[in-house]
């Protein structure tokens, strides 16, 4: 079977592109799978620069068809912020970076809490082109965080349409609906036409 490589070595996100992904004739694989241990650096300024950075580097190292994206968290009243460096954001991670924006929308009410979560995914193939997809899934950024699935901004993301946020749905309605998904939806017919 054709291998796919999933350019990550964050946990929770393979294991999301198994659930999206799985069911395609090909055997995914992860960086760490595949012997790569060093990063590209992401110096792109937008999310489709850095998912395309990062695909057709490790494509070239690795002689693969080669799955990347870039996501991240964008709120308006921040200016996009924390955007392209949302898993870096403010130099913390986890419980720190949600009080961290949670502060920095401190006073503010409900309507000026607005954000979207933007995914854009990348895929490279050897001596081939580089394609590309990209979904948006708007939300609101919660008073506190809330629920215990999902990573990242997930517990203080609230989905209007569900009142709820990512971390309080099932992970398999979070595979159905979440930017990630509806990307990973957009790539499918790609990675079918890449298929022998």
């Amino acid at each position: 079977m054709q291998q796919l490589l999933i350019a990550t070595t964050n946990q929770h996100k393979l294991e999301e592109y198994r659930a999206l992904l799985g069911d395609l004739p090909f055997e995914l694989v992860s960086l760490r799978d595949v012997g790569i241990t060093d990063d590209v650096e992401e110096t792109g300024t937008t999310f489709e620069a850095n998912a395309r950075l990062k695909a057709e580097a490790y494509c070239e190292r690795s002689g693969r068809i080669t799955l990347a994206d870039d996501s991240g968290l964008e709120i308006a009243a921040l200016n996009g912020a924390p955007g392209i460096y949302s898993a870096r954001y403010g130099g913390v991670k986890g419980a720190e970076q949600l009080a961290l924006v949670l502060k920095q929308l401190d006073g503010r009410p409900f309507y000026e809490r607005m954000a979207r979560f933007v995914c854009v995914i990348a895929i490279s193939v050897p001596a081939g082109p580089t394609h590309i997809v990209e979904a948006i899934l708007p939300g609101v950024i919660e008073f506190e965080p809330k629920g215990a699935h999902g990573f990242g901004y997930d517990p203080i993301f609230y989905l209007l349409d569900y009142g709820l946020t990512m971390a309080e749905l099932p992970p398999e309605e979070k595979n159905r609906i979440s930017h990630r998904a509806q990307a990973a939806l957009k790539a499918r017919p790609i990675l079918l036409d890449l298929t022998p």
